[in-house]
Protein backbone atom coordinates (compact mmCIF):
# COMPACT_ATOMS: atom_id res chain seq x y z
CA UNK A 1 0.00 0.00 0.00
CA UNK A 2 2.75 2.16 0.72
CA UNK A 3 4.37 1.68 -2.18
CA UNK A 4 1.41 1.84 -3.97
CA UNK A 5 1.10 5.85 -2.36
CA UNK A 6 4.38 6.46 -3.11
CA UNK A 7 4.59 5.37 -6.76
CA UNK A 8 1.43 7.59 -7.36
CA UNK A 9 3.23 10.48 -5.71
CA UNK A 10 6.01 10.07 -7.99
CA UNK A 11 3.81 9.87 -10.82
CA UNK A 12 1.99 13.14 -10.25
CA UNK A 13 5.33 15.00 -9.86
CA UNK A 14 6.45 13.63 -12.93
CA UNK A 15 3.24 15.17 -14.42
CA UNK A 16 3.68 18.28 -12.80
CA UNK A 17 7.49 18.72 -13.70
CA UNK A 18 6.84 17.50 -17.29
CA UNK A 19 3.57 20.26 -17.65
CA UNK A 20 5.69 23.14 -16.18
CA UNK A 21 8.10 22.54 -18.56
CA UNK A 22 6.30 22.74 -21.62
CA UNK A 23 6.99 25.54 -24.15
CA UNK A 24 4.90 28.66 -24.13
CA UNK A 25 5.16 30.98 -26.31
CA UNK A 26 4.48 34.70 -26.23
CA UNK A 27 5.26 38.54 -27.14
CA UNK A 28 7.77 39.71 -24.94
CA UNK A 29 6.44 42.48 -23.60
CA UNK A 30 2.62 42.47 -22.40
CA UNK A 31 -0.32 44.31 -20.54
CA UNK A 32 -1.78 42.18 -17.51
CA UNK A 33 -5.31 43.51 -16.74
CA UNK A 34 -6.52 44.46 -12.89
CA UNK A 35 -8.51 41.60 -11.84
CA UNK A 36 -8.05 38.38 -10.11
CA UNK A 37 -6.49 35.70 -10.84
CA UNK A 38 -8.94 34.20 -13.42
CA UNK A 39 -9.14 37.24 -14.51
CA UNK A 40 -5.74 37.74 -15.93
CA UNK A 41 -5.39 34.05 -17.04
CA UNK A 42 -8.52 34.49 -19.22
CA UNK A 43 -7.15 37.75 -20.91
CA UNK A 44 -4.05 35.82 -21.44
CA UNK A 45 -5.99 33.04 -23.47
CA UNK A 46 -7.45 35.65 -25.78
CA UNK A 47 -4.07 36.66 -26.52
CA UNK A 48 -3.47 33.33 -27.66
CA UNK A 49 -1.17 32.56 -25.01
CA UNK A 50 -1.06 29.08 -23.52
CA UNK A 51 -2.35 29.41 -20.39
CA UNK A 52 -5.79 27.49 -18.59
CA UNK A 53 -7.69 27.16 -15.51
CA UNK A 54 -4.81 24.79 -14.26
CA UNK A 55 -2.35 27.71 -14.57
CA UNK A 56 -4.73 29.36 -12.39
CA UNK A 57 -4.38 26.85 -9.70
CA UNK A 58 -0.42 27.19 -10.10
CA UNK A 59 0.03 30.30 -9.90
CA UNK A 60 -1.38 30.65 -6.49
CA UNK A 61 1.58 29.23 -5.57
CA UNK A 62 4.08 32.13 -7.18
CA UNK A 63 2.04 34.93 -5.76
CA UNK A 64 -0.81 37.74 -7.10
CA UNK A 65 0.13 38.39 -10.63
CA UNK A 66 0.99 42.20 -11.12
CA UNK A 67 -1.37 44.60 -13.69
CA UNK A 68 0.09 46.78 -16.25
CA UNK A 69 3.00 46.07 -18.64
CA UNK A 70 5.60 43.63 -17.83
CA UNK A 71 8.55 43.02 -19.41
CA UNK A 72 9.00 38.73 -19.84
CA UNK A 73 12.48 39.44 -21.68
CA UNK A 74 11.93 37.02 -23.93
CA UNK A 75 9.17 35.17 -26.18
CA UNK A 76 9.74 31.19 -25.61
CA UNK A 77 10.18 29.78 -22.52
CA UNK A 78 8.72 27.07 -20.23
CA UNK A 79 5.45 27.52 -18.14
CA UNK A 80 6.78 27.81 -14.87
CA UNK A 81 9.14 30.36 -16.31
CA UNK A 82 5.77 32.17 -17.88
CA UNK A 83 3.99 31.72 -14.19
CA UNK A 84 6.97 33.45 -12.51
CA UNK A 85 6.87 36.08 -14.51
CA UNK A 86 4.17 37.33 -14.47
CA UNK A 87 4.35 37.82 -10.45
CA UNK A 88 8.06 38.73 -10.60
CA UNK A 89 8.97 40.45 -13.99
CA UNK A 90 9.88 44.49 -14.05
CA UNK A 91 8.10 46.69 -16.25
CA UNK A 92 10.00 47.53 -19.68
CA UNK A 93 11.56 50.77 -19.70
CA UNK A 94 11.63 53.09 -22.61
CA UNK A 95 14.09 56.12 -23.78
CA UNK A 96 12.97 59.31 -24.34
CA UNK A 97 15.66 62.09 -24.34
CA UNK A 98 15.43 65.73 -24.17
CA UNK A 99 17.86 67.49 -25.62
CA UNK A 100 19.65 70.74 -24.24
CA UNK A 101 17.56 73.95 -26.41
CA UNK A 102 14.96 71.45 -27.43
CA UNK A 103 11.34 72.64 -27.00
CA UNK A 104 8.13 71.14 -25.39
CA UNK A 105 6.88 70.95 -28.63
CA UNK A 106 9.25 68.41 -30.10
CA UNK A 107 9.60 66.76 -26.84
CA UNK A 108 6.12 66.06 -26.49
CA UNK A 109 6.10 64.92 -29.98
CA UNK A 110 8.77 62.13 -28.91
CA UNK A 111 6.81 61.08 -26.38
CA UNK A 112 4.10 60.56 -28.01
CA UNK A 113 5.67 58.24 -30.54
CA UNK A 114 7.78 55.99 -27.88
CA UNK A 115 5.22 55.45 -25.21
CA UNK A 116 2.36 56.02 -27.42
CA UNK A 117 0.24 58.43 -25.41
CA UNK A 118 -1.96 60.68 -27.43
CA UNK A 119 -0.24 64.11 -27.69
CA UNK A 120 -3.83 65.68 -26.41
CA UNK A 121 -3.57 63.98 -23.14
CA UNK A 122 0.46 64.60 -22.92
CA UNK A 123 -0.14 68.53 -23.36
CA UNK A 124 -2.95 68.42 -20.94
CA UNK A 125 -1.21 66.87 -17.85
CA UNK A 126 2.26 68.56 -18.62
CA UNK A 127 0.49 71.98 -18.83
CA UNK A 128 -1.79 72.05 -15.47
CA UNK A 129 1.61 71.37 -13.86
CA UNK A 130 3.96 74.68 -15.44
CA UNK A 131 3.57 78.46 -15.68
CA UNK A 132 5.71 78.38 -18.87
CA UNK A 133 6.00 76.02 -21.73
CA UNK A 134 9.69 75.63 -21.33
CA UNK A 135 12.35 75.27 -19.26
CA UNK A 136 10.79 73.02 -16.94
CA UNK A 137 12.93 69.62 -17.53
CA UNK A 138 16.20 69.33 -17.28
CA UNK A 139 17.55 67.79 -20.87
CA UNK A 140 19.05 64.46 -20.38
CA UNK A 141 18.17 60.66 -21.31
CA UNK A 142 15.36 59.66 -19.00
CA UNK A 143 13.95 55.70 -18.57
CA UNK A 144 10.40 55.43 -18.27
CA UNK A 145 8.30 52.48 -17.69
CA UNK A 146 6.03 51.42 -21.00
CA UNK A 147 2.34 51.79 -19.83
CA UNK A 148 3.00 55.14 -17.96
CA UNK A 149 0.52 57.34 -18.10
CA UNK A 150 0.55 61.32 -18.62
CA UNK A 151 0.35 62.38 -15.13
CA UNK A 152 2.87 59.93 -13.80
CA UNK A 153 5.38 60.70 -16.81
CA UNK A 154 5.12 64.73 -15.72
CA UNK A 155 4.87 64.30 -12.36
CA UNK A 156 8.26 62.77 -12.38
CA UNK A 157 9.88 64.26 -14.71
CA UNK A 158 9.38 68.02 -13.26
CA UNK A 159 9.64 66.80 -9.61
CA UNK A 160 13.03 65.45 -10.63
CA UNK A 161 14.13 68.68 -12.52
CA UNK A 162 12.68 71.57 -9.79
CA UNK A 163 15.36 68.94 -7.20
CA UNK A 164 18.47 69.70 -9.43
CA UNK A 165 17.15 73.71 -9.83
CA UNK A 166 16.78 73.57 -6.54
CA UNK A 167 20.60 72.60 -5.67
CA UNK A 168 22.17 74.92 -8.47
CA UNK A 169 19.45 78.10 -7.29
CA UNK A 170 20.63 77.16 -3.70
CA UNK A 171 23.95 77.26 -4.16
CA UNK A 172 23.53 80.76 -5.43
CA UNK A 173 21.28 82.44 -3.16
CA UNK A 174 17.88 82.24 -4.95
CA UNK A 175 14.49 80.61 -4.61
CA UNK A 176 13.10 78.71 -7.57
CA UNK A 177 9.54 80.44 -7.33
CA UNK A 178 11.03 83.91 -7.16
CA UNK A 179 10.99 86.61 -10.29
CA UNK A 180 14.89 86.99 -10.22
CA UNK A 181 15.03 82.88 -10.84
CA UNK A 182 12.61 82.93 -13.72
CA UNK A 183 14.71 85.68 -15.72
CA UNK A 184 17.62 83.23 -15.00
CA UNK A 185 16.25 80.67 -16.70
CA UNK A 186 14.79 83.06 -19.30
CA UNK A 187 18.07 84.01 -20.24
CA UNK A 188 20.09 81.06 -20.06
CA UNK A 189 17.98 79.49 -22.63
CA UNK A 190 18.28 82.02 -25.01
CA UNK A 191 22.35 81.32 -24.23
CA UNK A 192 21.90 77.79 -25.21
CA UNK A 193 20.28 78.73 -28.18
CA UNK A 194 22.86 81.28 -29.35
CA UNK A 195 26.37 79.81 -28.60
CA UNK A 196 28.24 77.60 -30.25
CA UNK A 197 29.46 75.48 -27.26
CA UNK A 198 29.97 75.40 -24.01
CA UNK A 199 33.22 77.20 -23.78
CA UNK A 200 31.26 80.24 -25.34
CA UNK A 201 27.95 80.18 -22.74
CA UNK A 202 30.08 83.14 -20.36
CA UNK A 203 30.84 85.39 -23.28
CA UNK A 204 27.32 85.20 -24.70
CA UNK A 205 25.94 85.53 -20.88
CA UNK A 206 28.30 88.57 -20.65
CA UNK A 207 26.94 90.43 -23.87
CA UNK A 208 22.73 89.70 -22.16
CA UNK A 209 23.80 91.27 -19.02
CA UNK A 210 25.80 94.04 -20.66
CA UNK A 211 23.64 95.01 -22.84
CA UNK A 212 20.56 94.50 -20.25
CA UNK A 213 22.79 97.26 -18.21
CA UNK A 214 22.83 100.10 -21.14
CA UNK A 215 18.37 99.34 -21.57
CA UNK A 216 20.12 97.99 -25.39
CA UNK A 217 17.28 95.16 -26.51
CA UNK A 218 19.02 92.08 -26.52
CA UNK A 219 18.35 91.34 -30.61
CA UNK A 220 19.41 87.85 -30.43
CA UNK A 221 17.92 85.13 -33.10
CA UNK A 222 17.69 82.40 -30.30
CA UNK A 223 14.84 84.09 -28.06
CA UNK A 224 13.05 83.63 -31.14
CA UNK A 225 13.70 79.76 -31.37
CA UNK A 226 10.58 79.11 -29.36
CA UNK A 227 7.84 76.13 -29.30
CA UNK A 228 7.38 75.64 -32.69
CA UNK A 229 9.98 77.42 -34.27
CA UNK A 230 12.49 75.60 -32.06
CA UNK A 231 14.39 74.80 -35.84
CA UNK A 232 13.73 77.75 -37.75
CA UNK A 233 15.88 80.25 -39.10
CA UNK A 234 15.12 83.55 -38.39
CA UNK A 235 14.24 86.26 -41.29
CA UNK A 236 13.99 89.85 -41.31
CA UNK A 237 9.88 89.49 -42.16
CA UNK A 238 9.85 87.14 -38.75
CA UNK A 239 11.01 89.64 -36.70
CA UNK A 240 8.86 92.11 -38.26
CA UNK A 241 5.93 89.95 -37.77
CA UNK A 242 6.42 88.33 -34.40
CA UNK A 243 4.69 90.02 -32.03
CA UNK A 244 5.22 87.70 -29.02
CA UNK A 245 7.59 89.19 -26.06
CA UNK A 246 10.05 86.73 -27.70
CA UNK A 247 11.06 88.73 -30.25
CA UNK A 248 13.98 90.78 -28.81
CA UNK A 249 14.11 92.88 -31.42
CA UNK A 250 10.88 94.62 -30.88
CA UNK A 251 11.36 94.42 -27.16
CA UNK A 252 13.72 95.34 -24.67
CA UNK A 253 14.47 93.11 -21.58
CA UNK A 254 13.95 89.33 -21.22
CA UNK A 255 11.25 87.33 -21.97
CA UNK A 256 9.03 86.36 -19.28
CA UNK A 257 9.67 82.52 -20.66
CA UNK A 258 12.52 80.07 -21.39
CA UNK A 259 12.66 80.06 -24.97
CA UNK A 260 13.59 76.19 -24.81
CA UNK A 261 15.11 72.89 -22.49
CA UNK A 262 18.44 74.41 -20.05
CA UNK A 263 21.27 72.39 -19.64
CA UNK A 264 23.46 72.70 -16.82
CA UNK A 265 26.31 74.56 -18.56
CA UNK A 266 23.96 76.95 -19.54
CA UNK A 267 22.66 77.40 -16.44
CA UNK A 268 25.50 78.16 -14.84
CA UNK A 269 26.83 80.83 -16.94
CA UNK A 270 23.43 82.93 -16.86
CA UNK A 271 24.25 82.79 -12.92
CA UNK A 272 28.11 83.65 -13.72
CA UNK A 273 28.84 85.71 -17.11
CA UNK A 274 32.23 86.28 -18.39
CA UNK A 275 33.83 89.33 -17.01
CA UNK A 276 34.68 90.64 -20.10
CA UNK A 277 32.86 93.91 -22.07
CA UNK A 278 31.30 92.65 -24.93
CA UNK A 279 27.89 94.06 -26.52
CA UNK A 280 28.09 91.94 -29.72
CA UNK A 281 28.78 88.88 -31.53
CA UNK A 282 28.68 87.27 -35.18
CA UNK A 283 29.09 83.66 -36.07
CA UNK A 284 32.76 83.39 -38.47
CA UNK A 285 33.72 80.47 -40.96
CA UNK A 286 34.84 78.56 -38.20
CA UNK A 287 31.80 77.87 -36.40
CA UNK A 288 31.86 79.79 -33.63
CA UNK A 289 31.46 83.28 -32.54
CA UNK A 290 33.61 86.50 -33.31
CA UNK A 291 32.42 88.84 -30.45
CA UNK A 292 33.26 92.69 -30.21
CA UNK A 293 32.52 95.82 -27.67
CA UNK A 294 31.08 98.54 -30.24
CA UNK A 295 29.27 98.11 -33.11
CA UNK A 296 32.16 99.55 -35.64
CA UNK A 297 34.02 96.48 -34.71
CA UNK A 298 30.95 93.93 -34.72
CA UNK A 299 30.27 95.16 -38.76
CA UNK A 300 34.28 94.63 -39.55
CA UNK A 301 33.60 91.20 -37.87
CA UNK A 302 30.41 91.00 -40.04
CA UNK A 303 31.38 91.84 -43.17
CA UNK A 304 34.54 89.24 -42.39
Amino acid sequence: MIDFFLGFVFFVCVCILFYLNLRVFTSEVIQLPRGSIKTIVAHLHSQKVDVNALDSLILRFFGKPQSGWIDLGKSEMSKADLLYKLTKAKPPLKEITLIPGESAVFFIEQISQTLQIPKEELWRAYRERVECEDGNIVPQTYKVPYGINANELFAYLLNYSQKEYEKIAKQYGYQTNSKEWKQILSIASIIQKEAANAKEMPLVSAVVYNRLKRGMPLQMDGSLNYGKYSHQKITPQRIREDDTPFNTYRYKGVPPCPCGSISKSALLSSLSPADVPYLYFVRNQNGVHSFSTNYKEHQENFKR
